[in-house]
């Protein structure tokens, strides 16, 4: 009789589960669902989509706002943001390409690179740790001062290089996979690692969720805005070398131009909260993809690029309703 009573409660008690599994389902996965929904959508509206060569065309095309993303997440992570990164990826592909020209050493000026992105970085981390001026405010005069830069070094022109091997870095392949894609996915997994698997991520967690809470359970708060802004500069010139290196040219005026914005769509439709604490590095990755399938949908079916913008801004705040009601 027992055992029939107890079957019985279970019978009752699992309906009232299933709303809850769901929601837990929809907020734990919503990007992935997302994600798929739109593939499939995409690929009966054109059938040139599933064409491999378009597939890879559209990592390839993600690929340096895919690595950029992955920065911004980070900074977001920690309650920032970060309205630098395309200037700053201008910036850094001038300044590479006069270390390249003046060096003729692909070394060094993939070191410059990596030297420039991480200063402008740490300059950020500075005023937003040590100044405790708004990232916001910051990362803006930052934007405006790194394309300054970059404009006054290059004469408002364009600059190319001058060692043939440069190209190489963007445009080979392996296994018709291209270098950029094979970099942005091996970046995926490196930071995924850094913020799931070590301390450096849950510190950052940790700030993103209450910075007053995590400075008195003595986390080196300071310390640790420092390391995100730096590691965002670090990935910005990993995307600076790789455009440039495609182009083998980079424009002060348009190169990195808006890139900022679709860095942050990607991040904030891969779930992470504009508030910090709250989001994953996969989220941001399908989040990339997603912008990007939207992107190739709209070109293969003739749609002005006039109104792309406007797709993407719907799905912005679409994704912050979402976000909001949860």
């Amino acid at each position: 009789m027992a055992n029939t009573e107890r079957k019985e409660t279970n019978h009752q008690t699992s309906p009232s589960n299933t709303p809850s599994r769901l929601s837990w389902l929809w907020s734990e996965y919503s990007v992935i669902i997302a994600f798929l929904i739109i593939f499939i959508a995409a690929s009966i509206m054109s059938p040139r989509f599933l064409d491999i060569n378009n597939q890879l065309n559209i990592l390839m095309h993600v690929s340096i706002i895919g690595i950029i993303a992955l920065g911004m997440t980070v900074v977001m992570l920690s309650g920032g943001i970060d309205l630098s990164v395309g200037s700053v990826l201008a910036l850094v592909g001038v300044i590479t390409v006069i270390a390249l020209n003046a060096s003729g050493s692909i070394f060094v000026a993939v070191l410059t690179a990596f030297i420039v992105g991480s200063f402008a970085g740490l300059l950020n981390g500075l005023m937003v740790a040590k100044g405790k001026i708004a990232s916001f405010i910051a990362t803006l005069g930052m934007m405006a001062s790194a394309r300054s830069i970059a404009l006054y070094i290059a004469d408002g022109g364009s600059m190319s290089g001058e060692v043939s091997g440069f190209t190489a870095i963007a445009n080979s392949d392996l296994w018709m996979i291209d270098y950029p894609i094979i970099i942005f996915l091996i970046m995926t997994a490196l930071i995924y690692i850094l913020m799931h698997k070590t301390r450096f991520g849950r510190y950052v967690y940790a700030i993103g969720s209450n910075e007053k809470a995590a400075v008195l359970s003595a986390i080196r708060v300071d310390r640790v805005k420092l390391g995100v802004y730096s590691l965002a500069g670090l990935l910005v010139s990993v995307a600076a070398i790789i455009e440039t290196s495609r182009l083998n040219s980079i424009s002060s005026s348009s190169s990195g131009m808006l890139y900022e914005l679709d860095a942050i769509a990607a991040v904030i439709i891969g779930g992470t909260r504009m508030t910090g604490g709250k989001g994953k590095i996969i989220g941001t990755f399908f989040g990339v993809l997603i912008l990007g399938i939207l992107n190739n949908t709209m070109n293969l079916m003739n749609v002005s690029p006039h109104l792309q913008g406007l797709v993407k801004g719907l799905i912005i705040i679409i994704a912050v309703v979402f976000q909001k009601r949860e």
